[in-house]
């Protein structure tokens, strides 16, 4: 099969278009054949050996090369282990597979084989390059604002993250076009949340589409000046300027980063504002959840743009240049 693979790491340059083996299938797992995959920024991060990642320095993983980046399919079951049940060949399916399993997802490939754990039927009303686009974006969304799924320890903090209620709360996102942020506006709305977002103000029309009930344009306006008394921020950008939305947030409200690097934990402590993140993890149960939410168009995935599996480079050029609205899609012949 056709694959794309780093033999080291540096700049999209280093992303080949090779042939390697189709993968073998292991208990409990689905061989899918590929008809797209979504790129999200643990591609690049891999890519590059997570030189520009801010991770705690234990929590760098350490990747055997080749690797075949990407995490994140849509396509159809061509083989199941005799253990699985769940899947018939043939089925429609997507997934984000065996994240956060740093380089052994293996997706920018024509066949992946994935744990069926991992997938979900694709919603028959949405498209391979549309639903390649939920998984790992959806799930986020999902685990830091409806319900995180699951009782694994918690690599970024000492307690397990913990959801708050959106139903009437004012909510802010940061970064609200990008991969996460488009669909965390769609899901606080769902839940009832009255929805501020941060974007660049080309996005403005777009995120009213969404759902947005106001948007900060922060080119114009730096949105700790502008937004207050709000419930609860999702930072889908994160790190360590984060904490500059604490002076937005009400007492007893909450602040998730979605990316490591805040630090402003006794601002946080003395203004009574709970600081709480989490790292995605696979989950097939809600992304049957979410793929209703897909299906009824309550949410939907915006596409920046596709490129064909063999132009990775080029789609990674693209990720690099930023100002993403939706994702960045790969699609398979």
């Amino acid at each position: 099969m056709k694959a794309i693979q780093l033999h080291e790491f540096g700049g999209p340059e280093v992303l080949r278009y090779e042939t390697v083996p189709v993968p073998e299938l292991k208990a409990g797992e689905v061989l899918v054949r590929v008809h797209a995959v979504g790129i999200n920024p643990p591609d690049w991060y891999l890519r590059d050996g997570y030189r520009q990642q801010q991770l705690p320095a234990d929590m760098a993983p350490s990747i055997q090369l080749p690797a075949i980046p990407g995490s994140d399919v849509s396509g159809v079951v061509e083989a199941v282990a005799p253990d699985v049940h769940r899947f018939s060949v043939g089925d429609d399916v997507f997934g984000m597979v065996r994240f956060p399993s740093f380089g052994d997802s293996a997706a920018y490939a024509e066949y992946v084989s994935a744990p069926a754990s991992d997938l979900a039927r694709k919603p028959a009303g949405v498209d391979h390059v549309h639903a390649a686009a939920a998984p790992m974006s959806g799930l986020t969304a999902w685990q830091f604002l409806i319900e995180l799924g699951h009782d694994q320890p918690n690599p970024l903090q000492p307690k397990l993250h913990h959801p708050v209620p959106l139903d009437g709360k004012t909510i802010l996102v940061n970064g609200a076009a990008g991969g996460v942020g488009h669909i965390a506006v769609q899901l606080a709305k769902w839940k009832g949340a009255y929805l501020i977002a941060v974007a660049s103000g080309a996005h403005e029309s777009f995120l009213r589409e969404l759902g947005a009930d106001e948007v900060i344009d922060y080119t114009k306006n730096r949105p700790e000046d502008v937004a207050h008394d709000v419930d609860l921020v999702l930072d889908t950008l994160g790190g360590p300027a984060t904490g500059r939305f604490l002076a937005t947030l009400s007492r007893g409200g909450a602040l998730f980063p979605v990316f490591p690097g805040f630090c402003d934990f006794e601002d946080a402590r003395q203004r009574g504002v709970t600081v709480s993140m989490t790292q995605v993890r696979s989950n097939g149960t809600q992304l049957e959840e979410l793929g209703r939410l897909l299906d009824a168009h309550t949410v939907r995935t915006a596409i920046d743009g596709t490129f064909p599996l063999a132009d990775a480079r080029t789609a990674h050029e693209r990720a690099d240049h930023g100002h993403i609205q939706g994702k960045i899609v790969l699609t398979v012949p």
